[in-house]
């Protein structure tokens, strides 16, 4: 693999003052970046170390748990897709993952549905938590209110960038935005490439599908980003978030902004690999339709379907955002599909 830095952008000033000269030349960085390659490093996010540290040693406690009882909070007990995915139960491109993992995301009840509803509505419900940390959900509350955060004010880089009022998005992410994270254990490779079978993929080739993803790295490195046609090698940066964007801030801004693709190998060195994802999602109703660029930027939009800007009919990219995540999710998860969304349609939602 190729080597190369991803562009680093320093949100501090943006923090600090919005109106500033200096927040202006984060703007126009952010809109840059994000119209090229789609990836960058975040500093000056203004979160503690320890923050991370915190969430980051739990994310290891957690996977020292006996397998019992992870698996006693397994994802597919969970219509909302929340819980626990053993190594090889997830899919990427129809293949599986070797990776094992926690899936949390904004804490609710159960919300009763009628025959009518759309079925994304099941998505909304409680998580699962390992009954021996019981300290674990503070933990991760607490970090992604930090994310949520940083991840705002992002949008709001963003949509000055388009040339919109700072506040454009602010509507379709609050109130009760499908936030979700992530907390992601690679265990290493031994002896193997990658080539020689689908079951030594760490996380497939892919595109996110929502809005705005941070992610968290420990030391150890694996993510690799589609550039140029090639797979360039992210290596972590302490201090630094990975910002990636996904297909539906794609296809509203038709394909000006751009949802790189990006996979995840198995660690050759014999350590583990964690990562935490924040995906900075809007509401589950929320739509993200086509809108109006200025023409300097509508000429360089080359189209915001996910197949060379046309709509691939397996695949579309559906303008709620709850029809497009559950999509994702039953694709990802054909465990939870077959136990709680039987006879749902993916092309139809």
């Amino acid at each position: 693999m190729i080597k190369a830095a991803l562009p680093t952008l320093d949100i501090s000033d943006y923090l600090a003052n919005p109106d500033s000269e200096q927040a202006r030349s984060f703007v126009n960085k952010l809109r840059e970046t994000s119209h090229g390659i789609g990836f960058f490093y975040l500093v000056g996010h203004g979160v503690a170390v320890e923050s991370d540290r915190n969430v980051m040693a739990m994310a290891n406690r957690f996977f020292e748990l006996p397998l019992a009882e992870r698996e006693a909070i397994a994802i597919a007990r969970s219509p909302h897709f929340r819980g626990y995915t053993l190594l090889k139960s997830e899919m990427t491109a129809g293949k599986q993952d070797w990776r094992d993992q926690i899936d949390i995301g904004p804490e609710s009840p159960v919300r009763a549905t009628d025959p009518g509803d759309p079925p994304w509505m099941k998505l909304i419900g409680p998580n699962q938590w390992p009954q021996s940390l019981p300290e674990m959900p503070g933990v991760i509350s607490a970090w992604m209110k930090q994310m949520q955060s940083v991840g705002m004010s992002l949008m709001q880089a963003m949509a000055e960038g388009l040339e919109k009022p700072r506040d454009y998005f602010d509507d379709r992410m609050s109130p009760d935005p499908y936030t979700r994270v992530k907390v992601i254990r690679y265990p290493p490779q031994e002896n193997q490439s990658v080539e020689e079978g689908d079951e030594e993929q760490g996380l497939g080739l892919h595109h996110d599908s929502g809005i705005l993803t941070l992610i968290l790295q420990d030391a150890v490195p694996g993510l690799q980003v589609m550039s140029k046609g090639r797979l360039i090698d992210v290596e972590p940066m302490p201090g630094a978030y990975v910002i990636n964007l996904g297909e539906m801030l794609q296809s509203a801004t038709s394909g000006y902004l751009k949802a790189t693709k990006h996979q995840v190998v198995r660690p050759t060195d014999g350590r583990q690999r964690i990562s935490i994802a924040f995906f900075l999602n809007p509401r589950l109703d929320a739509r993200f339709e086509p809108f109006d660029l200025p023409e300097a930027l509508a000429s360089e939009a080359t189209g915001g379907q996910n197949s060379d800007g046309e709509m691939d009919p397996e695949d579309p990219v559906f303008a709620t955002f709850g029809a497009n995540t559950l999509k994702i999710r039953m694709r990802a998860h054909p465990d939870v599909s077959a136990a709680h969304y039987a006879g749902v349609d993916l092309t139809d939602l």
